[in-house]
């Protein structure tokens, strides 16, 4: 009997080992299509197309193909087939020989703002029309009915990483990469329609059914993004009642505990900033984002308020103006095959370090700068890599001040030299350029040691990877009225003396899967059920050698600490990733408040949480 499965019912029991066998299965099907490369059984050869790969069939419970899918499955190798004969050859590009590309000759684009329209057909409602998949009613559509209406088209379209490189096919929000930023306010419903036109009968990684995450929206489930609410025209998940053309998600853009004050719309203390939306589809989430599937969702409230001439009691007056002077940042890096095209390897359950590094979908771009303040919103969008990331100028580190931590700001700016950001984590922060003479360059730079997928080697390098350099240009348009407050947004107290109900979660590997509490994700049933609106402790240990940033769903959580320690001044805030590095415990406060319904806490290492290091999690009334 394997571990745990004592505590089991039959069907559980079943799930169990069918799911271990299948991915035994996998891991043996990689394991001989790994060896058979190394032994030079398959020709050399770059990639015929993006991806290169034949299609993935859709994978059932198991998580994953079978041993004869494995070697057709894995990231570059190309198929070469005769008529109706079927697979007569295989040949794989040369890995990690990507063709060099000139840095800091593409300059940083800007993703555009999405723009509202005036409405949608068929009109959107609490349930779902006939055509859209199948999802539960909106919980809160009578409650906090939308006044504004986004159209979201996932599209497959061309994009060029880089100049030096060939154009190949992504798969992006409205066609692009990152995709266009939402700039939204606290009090102002909204409903995001998502269309999936991805094409069915799509080749290489990934799967062309989407299941849409606003993380770490203060969201009602069924708008979440659960990992088994994917759908496509022909196809959904065990979580949806019928497939559909798009989903409408209803985002109720209100602060954490509404019940608690009604008159606020919710505690302000508790308001988010920096979230982004990324595809969760179940077992693909990884190879789905890799294709390009993210971007950026900003939020604002009369304290953090997009206005830096605010003059009104209480605001920051940060600096303001998204794409102007207040900057999304998502950081990824990708590997490339000799033909210059993106390469993943969707069975290896270990994951794939990258060698060449974007920003916002460039490769190494520049970015020109006025001599004033700057708020850099920095997103570790990586599958798997961690960064530590330093702001160079003349070969000397420089200091900088850190506002915000995930989606959250902190209650008092920390002024550091670096900062480091696990899978999925953000870092706020503000750079002022007045202090550099015209014609600087500055580089944001990665000293980060990260050579495979068990995590960061805590090696920092010198000089390490210079991924974006800055151009300090020109004056300012006007003199600069940003400022930084010693007073962010502050922290509700915890009374410690308090009785709590206490849990614990383990992240760890069980026959070669990714597992949480020694299971695999079942996403038909819930690992607990949480009272809505009751605090527990959770404690969250890292078993192994693997680092794992783990991800919580739906509210923000305080660190209480951090192997037997007081959490850092970095991670003191509301948070929703927590980075276990090996045999590491953390300690969190949590409260799931308002909405019930289903949710998930993963690693966010993309392709663990797709090798089912995953569990739900039901919050009930």
């Amino acid at each position: 009997m394997k571990p745990d499965e004592g505590n089991q019912d039959d069907d559980t029991r079943i799930r169990t080992r069918r799911r271990l066998a299948g991915a035994s299965i996998v891991a043996a099907g990689a394991a001989a299509f790994a060896a058979e490369t190394r032994l030079g059984l398959f020709d050399a050869a770059p990639a015929a197309s993006a991806g290169g790969s034949p299609a993935l069939p859709s994978a059932a419970s198991t998580g994953a193909a079978t041993a004869a899918a494995a070697g057709a499955a894995a990231g570059s190798p190309v198929a070469t087939t005769g008529t109706n004969t079927g697979i007569t050859t295989f040949k794989t590009a040369e890995v990690g020989r990507a063709p060099y590309t000139t840095p800091f000759i593409v300059p940083l684009p800007m993703p555009p703002i999405k723009e509202p329209v005036s409405g949608l057909s068929p009109e959107p409602g609490e349930y779902p029309d006939e055509k859209e998949a199948g999802r539960l009613p909106h919980q809160a559509w009578s409650r906090f009915p939308p006044q504004k209406f986004y159209y979201l088209k996932v599209e497959e379209k061309d994009h060029e990483f880089h100049p030096e490189l060939p154009k190949q096919k992504i798969w992006g929000y409205d066609g692009i990469t990152p995709g266009p930023t939402f700039v939204v306010k606290y009090g102002e419903p909204v409903l995001v329609r998502i269309e999936n036109a991805l094409p069915l009968d799509h080749v290489g990684y990934g799967t062309p059914e989407i299941s849409t995450h606003l993380h770490n929206g203060h969201t009602p489930s069924e708008s979440d993004g659960f990992p088994g609410d994917y759908y496509s025209e022909r196809k959904c998940g065990s979580t949806l009642s019928r497939p559909g053309k798009f989903k409408d998600h209803h985002y109720p853009n209100v602060c954490s505990n509404f019940t608690g004050y009604p008159d606020t719309g919710g505690d302000h203390n508790l308001a988010l900033g920096t979230l982004w939306y990324h595809d969760h589809r179940m077992e693909f989430t990884a190879p789905n984002v890799y294709r390009g599937l993210a971007g950026f969702y900003l939020i604002f409230d009369d304290l953090d308020c997009d206005d830096e001439n605010d003059d009104h009691e209480g605001a920051l007056r940060l600096p303001s103006g998204v794409g102007k002077y207040d900057i999304p940042l998502v950081f990824q890096d990708r590997r490339f095959d000799s033909g210059g095209y993106l390469y993943f390897d969707q069975l290896d359950p270990e994951g794939i370090v990258g060698d060449k590094f974007l920003v916002n979908g460039k490769v190494q771009p520049f970015f020109s700068v006025e001599r004033r303040k700057y708020r850099f919103r920095m997103l570790n969008g990586s599958p798997l890599r961690f960064y530590e990331f330093y702001l160079v100028y003349q070969g000397v580190d420089q200091g900088f001040v850190q506002i915000g931590n995930d989606g959250n700001l902190l209650p008092a700016p920390v002024t550091t030299t670096k900062l480091r950001l696990g899978v999925a984590e953000r870092g706020d922060l503000i750079v002022d350029f007045s202090q550099y003479p015209l014609g600087s360059k500055l580089y944001i730079v990665n000293k980060l040691e990260h050579l495979d997928g068990r995590g960061p080697t805590g090696r920092i390098l010198n000089p390490g990877t210079q991924i974006m350099r800055i151009d300090v240009d020109r004056e300012p348009e006007v003199p600069d009225p940003s400022r930084v407050p010693a007073v962010l947004r502050p922290l509700p107290p915890i009374d410690l003396r308090k009785s709590r109900p206490e849990r614990r979660f383990d992240f760890g590997r069980l026959n070669n899967m990714w597992t949480v509490n020694d299971k695999l994700f079942d996403e038909t049933k819930p690992i607990v059920s949480v009272k809505r609106g009751v605090e527990e402790i959770w404690t969250l240990r890292g078993k192994g050698s693997w680092s794992h940033p783990v991800h919580i769903h739906f509210e923000e959580m305080r660190i209480l600490s951090r192997n037997g320690r007081p959490p850092p001044p970095h991670e003191a805030g509301r948070k929703d990733v927590f980075v276990l590095s090996p045999g590491e415990e953390v300690r969190i406060l949590v409260c799931f408040r308002d909405f019930t319904g289903k949710y998930v806490m993963h690693c966010h290492n993309t392709v663990h949480e797709d090798h089912h290091m995953m569990a739900r999690f039901d919050v009930v009334a």
